[in-house]
């Protein structure tokens, strides 16, 4: 039943970038497209988090709790692992530019914006943490 319910979710999610890769090439517009890519995937996240909480409830009620509560933590630690990522990325995206031009400018402006581009880092490191005390407590 968990393979049947990964394939599933895998398969609406290639099916998602398959249908925003075939609209891009038939030239419609990015904002129209990217609100029925975001409502497209939180529908498909939404489906893959409650259809083996509702499989899971014709089990035992222990062994279901056990289960459940031990996917919903593998499902925080990936959303934490990602999420930091994807703002790390942003960050880094958006201070290394400005770090180059500045240090192109001026030699001595190294050091500083070394440092903003590392506190950008950090947010990514920051998320690999909390998520291994996470999975530690599982």
């Amino acid at each position: 039943m968990d393979i049947l319910l990964l394939t599933a979710a895998t398969a609406a999610i290639a099916a998602l970038f398959f249908y925003l890769f075939k609209a891009r090439k038939a030239g419609k517009k990015a904002p129209s497209m990217m609100k029925k890519q975001l409502i497209a995937f939180g529908a498909t996240c939404l489906g893959s988090v409650l259809l083996p909480v509702v499989s899971y409830a014709a089990e035992a009620p222990a062994a279901a709790a056990s289960s459940s509560a031990a996917g919903m933590a593998y499902l925080a630690a990936a959303l934490v692992t990602g999420l930091a990522c994807i703002g790390c990325g942003i960050a880094v995206a958006a201070a290394a530019p400005a770090a180059i031009g500045a240090v192109s400018e001026n030699d001595k402006t190294f050091g500083k914006s070394l440092i903003f581009v590392a506190m950008g880092e950090g947010v990514a490191i920051y998320g690999l943490l909390i998520s291994i005390m996470i999975l530690n407590k599982v």
